[in-house]
């Protein structure tokens, strides 16, 4: 099997360390695809979905931005929190969502407004990547 080495690491743990076939991660600019022996590379990552796809099958986790770098077919990713789809309470996301949309709509004086933005983002992506690993899911039920 052709593979490349993946590790991503947040200052409390980390979060997946393994051998896989693809990587998609959200990058500043867009979506990076990085198969096996990808040129080095080093770059920022945003706030999103990121798929890796080993024996064929496709894993997402939520990212919360950081940094990609690809170098020696090894991929590392240092992001701020990473969550692995099947770690992800898809109620308590909707909830955190719902909570954020809520403070912003209800501005108080004292409001961070990027915290609060950040947060909202953050429980819509944890909502998304878990919206993706049931529809995977039911799709290989088919």
């Amino acid at each position: 099997m052709n593979s490349i080495e993946l590790q991503i690491i947040t200052a409390e743990r980390v979060v997946y360390s393994d051998s896989v076939e693809a990587v998609v991660a959200p990058g500043i600019e867009g979506e990076l695809g990085i198969l096996p022996h990808h040129s080095a590379l080093m770059t920022n990552l945003k706030a999103g979905p990121l798929m890796i796809r080993k024996d064929g099958e496709e894993s997402f986790f939520a990212v919360t931005g950081g940094f990609l770098e690809v170098m020696d077919n090894r991929v590392t990713i240092l992001s701020d929190a990473a969550e692995h789809s099947q770690e992800i309470d898809e109620s308590r996301a909707q909830l955190a969502m719902e909570r954020a949309s809520e403070r912003l709509e209800n501005r108080e004086g004292n409001l961070d407004l990027e915290r609060a933005l950040a947060q909202l983002k953050r429980a819509q992506i944890r909502v998304a990547v878990s919206r993706l690993r049931k529809m995977r899911r039911a799709n290989r039920g088919l």
